[in-house]
């Protein structure tokens, strides 16, 4: 019991400081080291400010670009970008929503819910901008793609998408004149 005493008098001794000399200090480099006040001055730059400006043309780390603001695809429909996002669409879509964008791909058949059909009307009549948002953000059990595919190939990829479904519901007539007359 005594000895229990003792210590505990001996520990809440040692957690009170009753020394003025400041604490021994093994590194002292991240106590006391040269730094920026914020609005301060100094010799090293031209202006004297501390607080540099941005660099002209520097956006802020998650800010919104012209290509994320657009409402529509900006990209152009060249077989370029549609190739582009042909091939995004193989690699990241087409695992739960197939090549055809029907939701029947092996991930969706081997797994415990549907993945949509990209060509039912009800997803055509979305907008670009919409489509974007679910591939950047997700929705329900699709997850988020914004740090795997990179803006522009988000965008091709809904152009692509929306190739797709023009080709679902294709009818003859679609089918220019020119290439009606080699098909025959």
């Amino acid at each position: 019991m005594r000895i229990a005493a003792i210590a505990l008098a001996l520990a809440l001794l040692g957690c009170s400081r009753t020394s003025r000399k400041p604490p021994i200090e093994i590194i002292p480099d991240m106590d006391r080291q040269p730094r920026f006040r914020v609005q301060g001055e100094t010799p090293l730059f031209a202006d004297r400010r501390m607080s540099r400006p941005p660099v002209p043309g520097t956006v802020a780390r998650g800010a919104l670009s012209e290509l994320s603001q657009a409402q529509s695809s900006p990209l152009p429909w060249t077989m370029q970008t549609l190739e582009r996002g042909r091939e995004r669409f193989d690699i990241y879509c087409a695992p739960c929503h197939d090549r055809t964008g029907a939701g029947r791909g092996i991930v969706a058949l081997r797994g415990s819910w549907p993945a949509g059909d990209l060509r039912e009307t009800r997803l055509r009549e979305v907008s670009d901008r919409e489509l974007f948002e679910v591939i950047t953000n997700g929705r329900r059990t699709m997850p988020a793609y914004r740090y795997q595919i990179p803006e522009h190939d988000r965008w091709a990829i809904v152009a692509y998408v929306r190739a797709l479904q023009r080709a679902a519901s294709a009818t003859p007539a679609d089918v220019p004149d020119e290439l009606r007359d080699q098909l025959r």
